[in-house]
């Protein structure tokens, strides 16, 4: 191991702290992190020299691979100009160009403006504090409450958070969150009380697919359904699409694929094509015009950050590439061949229990040949993952299922090296 490697592992080891990682393990001795170093297309490399291919989109983020000359161009051109401005009392020109195509995205007169942020969770805040004080705005101050699915994950700031279905990540906040009630699915929402109804804001959903939970679709349907349900109980729709826009599902926008207008939609993660930390909240005519008036009536919220021009020029580029690239696309005989490829991994290995796959997202079950899970403490799916490093491919694991959703741009062939690496990790080829 190189001397700069060994240096830069202890200075990490030392004073760093890592998400969602148990740092004493992280911190062994044994324990030899990898340290990525520099990144080109769908492929990264650490500072070994040894290359890996992105097998998880360097955390959902990344849209059109690394080091792309469009994207590293847009922020160096901006960065002759101004790398950062307030957005309190100013604006800028790439902010309004941003936000207006992100509008046109959508029906007229549906999604008509858009609030900036920094990450997914805040995008998520956003829409729950604009709900709440919306209600306050409209005469109905009763309704506080919050309606969201078991096993959703919409992010770690405290009103996110509350979110939450994942017990092993939220139940320990839940005392300082919003009031939430929890629901399985669309028969259960149309089983609840009308006392939570008329206590409740909004719903709040992953579209088509649950990312932490699994990567697990929801039924055909169930989103359009959903918007139904709203409509007829006088409840606002917010879509929380941070991991599954920006092409992820095929489209766009996973709520495109049903033709639903959210009252809400919160984006992030792919938003600047995976450069740099940017969110957005849009929102409906309606919804913005219950601001407008008195001073009292304003949005008091924001962050240092908000509309920052060098991600806003990021973002920007990243939407030409989707053009000019013929993303979208090119992007459908891929998620075929995804298909194709996870399907042949699960019948050559006994450990492949269940394949789910949404776009060019997906989850691969692990468990044991006679169907039943591993236990916890073996810890499997992390184990796989280690072992497909060696045969370049960095991923990881939701519990025992691993995820696999690389970069848009990643080639068949590059797919077929991921899967290849999945399976020989398994003991397959």
């Amino acid at each position: 191991m190189r001397d700069d490697t060994q240096r830069w592992i202890a200075a990490d080891k030392a004073h760093c702290w890592h998400p969602f990682t148990p740092q004493a393990h992280w911190t062994n001795r044994a324990h030899d992190p990898l340290m990525l170093a520099r990144g080109e297309g769908v492929w990264l490399w650490d500072s070994e020299g040894r290359r890996y291919l992105d097998g998880n989109s360097s955390i959902w983020t990344n849209i059109h691979g690394h080091c792309h000359p469009v994207l590293n161009a847009a922020i160096t051109r901006q960065l002759g100009e101004v790398a950062h401005i307030s957005y309190l009392g100013f604006g800028h020109p790439l902010a309004g160009e941003l936000a207006a195509r992100l509008c046109a995205f959508f029906p007229p007169r549906t999604l008509e403006r858009v609030f900036f942020s920094d990450d997914g969770s805040t995008a998520i805040e956003c829409a729950m504090k604009m709900a709440i004080q919306y209600r306050q705005q409209t005469g109905e101050p009763q309704r506080t409450g919050f309606i969201a699915f078991e096993q959703a994950y919409h992010g770690d700031t405290m009103g996110a958070a509350s979110l939450g279905g994942v017990s092993r990540f939220h139940d320990r906040f839940r005392s300082g969150g919003n009031p939430v009630t929890f629901v399985s699915d669309l028969q259960a929402l149309e089983n609840l009380p009308e006392s939570v109804i008329a206590l409740s804001a909004a719903v709040v959903i992953e579209p088509l697919i649950q990312g932490v939970n699994e990567m697990r679709p929801w039924p055909k349907g169930m989103l359009s359904g959903l918007r139904k349900w709203c409509d007829a109980h006088g409840i606002q729709l917010i879509l929380d699409e941070v991991m599954t826009g920006f092409g992820r599902t095929g489209k766009m926008f996973a709520c495109q694929h049903e033709g639903v207008i959210p009252d809400f939609l919160c984006v992030a993660k792919g938003l600047t094509g995976g450069y740099l930390p940017m969110a957005a909240t849009l929102v409906t005519g309606q919804v913005y015009d219950a601001f407008l008036g008195t001073d009292d009536r304003a949005f008091y919220y924001g962050h240092s950050y908000t509309a920052n021009p060098l991600g806003c020029a990021v973002a920007l580029a990243s939407l030409d590439v989707f053009e000019q690239e013929r993303t979208l696309a090119n992007l459908q005989p891929k998620m075929v061949k995804m298909s194709s490829l996870l399907a042949d991994l699960k019948a050559a290995s006994p450990y492949v229990h269940e394949v789910r796959q949404c776009g060019f997202v997906a989850g691969i079950e692990l468990r044991q040949p006679d169907g039943r899970p591993f236990p916890a403490q073996q810890r499997f799916g992390s184990e796989i993952c280690m072992a497909a490093r060696e045969y370049e491919l960095l991923t990881r694991p939701i519990r025992d299922t691993l995820v696999l959703m690389p970069p848009l741009c990643t080639t068949e062939t590059e797919l077929g090296h991921a899967v290849a690496a999945i399976g020989r990790a398994l003991g397959v080829g």
